[in-house]
């Protein structure tokens, strides 16, 4: 066999003009991020390649660091991209270079679910007619809201997901892309192109990106941290085999994710200690995730979203209950505690990286328990939208897992503040007090995106919870219906009179735990799961 190991440039000058560019990553974890370098440096000394496709089923790169696609966010150099995320950060650093091009309609840009991207990767691959799936429907990704569209390029540009009738009911098809170049990262390589995965906090979609490009007659770029000699690699550790690899790339620099070089507990090679954990600071935050966390049950398979849900695991551990339910997180991890910040994506202490690709699949049928997620608005109809910035509608993160997550969820409990723009709430004493109200309301007539639809929730019988500062809500056939307040909260004045749309309020309304807004434990004790009642709730979800 050859010797595949090439330097990032010479890899970057196999990318032909027009070709589709698919890569794995997710954000700064396992980010092939020196070979998109090379690709942008490529560009700006010679103007190739130009007019690419970029297929991207998780985000690639950050604002921190790991520039990912912004390496390729040049005018000509990409005509397209289609992801299920994008780069994301703080609104104090500078906008990723990939948004601002999307505002100025410089590229077509499209939000696409991340299973279902993964999912077309597959079924492009097998030469399959394209993905039929009910992922999305009345959503914004349903042609007849936006079509998974972001801007008017991509309006100007055309559809990529159509409604069809199949077998006497309604789904929504998106057609294959064929993958020219697959850019993916592993740990090792030998010099065959057999690759190992050791050092990764996650089993991204590289093998089905890979057999993309490589069905496709396309080519197959591999970044890892290190070489070894022919065979060095034991079968069993081999992840993606030299028959989908065609170029390594070495880079001894990558780093595991954001800020973060390496560290064994991410990758399951070595556990962390239960008390390296570090106690959540008292927050406002920490006591709507202390909410949430009265929604689980002892015994579950819990997904996880980013935002405030992403406490809820240093919140059970707090409470002495590290074990109580099993965290699956679309990165692919199973159990051990999902990380947060820079790491977000990784957990430590996994019992198993399951492939991305797989864990949606898991998500997409629901066979999990309950989704811990966050919300930016709720509408009316209890719909909520987590992907499109009200204020500024082009810059977005996009949908990532959620629409794939919430499709078929039995039990989903978003969390969020009541208000925004200048809310200042403190907690303490056992009751909440609101020192300055946010100017925007956060729960609205209708939402700008839809993200979650309300509506179909309902039809599908899913337990839908919102929780808040000062209140928790439920979605019910009358409406969105307040059911707790907090101590200290005075319904009309603060909830009824704040809202930007009509509340219910439930004939047994209650106070939220008082023990919630202190900062000692508040004694934290899971129900047992009823199995029973749990595969009950997923029939009617179904």
């Amino acid at each position: 066999m050859r010797n595949k190991i090439v330097t990032a440039d010479a890899a970057a000058a196999l990318i032909p003009d027009g070709a589709v560019v698919a890569i794995a990553s997710s954000s700064g974890l396992s980010c092939p991020d020196r070979t998109l370098r090379a690709v942008g440096e490529r560009f700006a000394a010679e103007g190739r390649p130009r007019n690419l496709t970029v297929f991207s089923p998780i985000a690639a790169g950050d604002m921190y660091g790991i520039k990912g696609v912004d390496h390729l966010a040049r005018k000509g150099l990409i005509s397209t991209i289609i992801a299920g995320s994008y780069p994301s950060g703080p609104s104090s650093l500078p906008s990723p270079a990939i948004w601002e091009m999307i505002g100025r309609d410089e590229v077509a840009a499209y939000n696409v679910p991340s299973g279902i991207l993964y999912d077309m990767a597959r079924d492009s691959a097998a030469k399959r007619a394209g993905v039929l799936t009910k992922v999305g429907l009345d959503t914004f990704v349903d042609p007849r809201r936006d079509g998974c569209r972001m801007n008017e390029a991509a309006r100007a540009r055309g559809e990529i997901v159509k409604l069809v009738e199949f077998a006497g009911d309604t789904w929504l098809h998106f057609p294959n892309h064929d993958v020219q170049v697959a850019v993916i990262r592993g740990t090792t390589a030998d010099e065959y192109g057999n690759v190992s995965m050791e050092h990764e906090g996650a089993v991204l979609g590289g093998v089905d990106l890979a057999l993309a490009a490589r069905n496709a007659g396309g080519i197959v770029i591999c970044q890892v941290k290190r070489v070894t000699a022919a065979g060095a690699i034991s079968a069993q550790q081999v992840h993606i085999p030299s028959t989908l690899v065609d170029y390594v790339v070495v880079d001894p620099d990558q780093a595991q994710a954001t800020e973060t070089d390496y560290d064994p507990a991410i990758s399951g090679e070595t556990r962390r200690a239960a008390a390296s954990f570090k106690p959540e600071p008292w927050s406002v935050d920490k006591l709507i995730a202390r909410r949430a966390a009265l929604e689980l049950t002892g015994d579950s398979a819990v997904n996880l979203g980013f935002g405030i849900s992403a406490l809820v695991p240093q919140i059970l551990i707090e409470e002495g209950q590290s074990d109580a339910v099993t965290w699956v997180i679309e990165q692919g991890a199973v159990g051990g505690v999902p990380l947060t910040g820079f790491q977000f994506g990784c957990a430590a202490n996994a019992q198993a990286l399951f492939p991305s690709p797989q864990q949606f699949t898991y998500f997409q049928g629901g066979g999990f328990d309950c989704s811990l997620l966050s919300f930016l608005e709720v509408d009316a109809d209890g719909s909520v939208n987590v992907s499109r910035l009200p204020a500024r509608p082009h810059l977005t993160a996009g949908c990532g897992g959620f629409v794939d997550i919430t499709t078929h969820a039995s039990k989903i409990v978003f969390s969020g503040y009541f208000t925004a723009g200048g809310l200042k709430v403190s907690a303490g004493d056992g009751v909440l007090r609101i020192e300055q109200e946010g100017k925007i309301a956060k729960f609205v007539p209708e939402v700008g995106h839809v993200t979650f639809s309300g509506r179909s929730g309902l039809a599908r019988g899913q337990d839908v919870t919102y929780v808040t500062e000062r209140c928790v809500l439920k979605l019910r056939e009358a409406g969105l219906t307040v059911v707790e307040v907090a101590p200290g909260i005075d319904l009309e004045r603060d909830v009824l009179a704040r809202a930007g749309t009509p509340l219910q309020v439930a004939p047994d309304l209650k106070l939220m735990d008082a023990r919630l807004f202190r900062p000692e434990p508040f004694g934290l004790a899971l129900p047992a799961r009823s199995a029973a009642g749990a595969s009950a709730t997923a029939r009617k979800a179904a």
